[in-house]
């Protein structure tokens, strides 16, 4: 009795292998690229009505941080540090998000059972 490959799977041999292996280098090409211009993008976010705003890049690092003066307030620091971590988290959420579907839909394109 002969053994049944899934469908799309035989009858290439050696072929087939270098066929996926020259996709994988070329994903692996392409994983990069993107990977080098989302760490270089630039995302903000905001919190307090604006009155704060942090921008950070892909990677994620702050980059800067906008602070409106009429909201310092020396008496009330606690609230001032909770609102620059909640602009914070909503710039690194926003980087993280782009970064998953981007890469998310570049290696849809390589279909591996078992591997993928």
């Amino acid at each position: 009795m002969k053994a049944r490959l899934p469908k799309g799977f035989g009858g290439g041999g050696a072929g087939n292998l270098q066929q996926l292996a020259m996709k994988a280098q070329k994903m692996q090409k392409e994983m990069d690229t993107l990977t080098g211009e989302l760490d270089e993008k630039e995302y903000a976010a905001t919190s307090a009505s604006g009155a704060i705003k942090v921008t950070i890049t892909g990677k994620p690092e702050v980059k800067n941080i906008e602070i409106d003066s009429q909201i310092v307030d020396k008496d009330d620091v606690e609230m001032f540090s909770d609102l620059i971590i909640v602009a914070l988290n909503e710039a690194i959420r926003a980087a993280s998000a782009e970064r998953s579907e981007k890469m998310d839909a570049l290696s849809a394109g390589l279909n591996m059972p078992g591997l993928f």
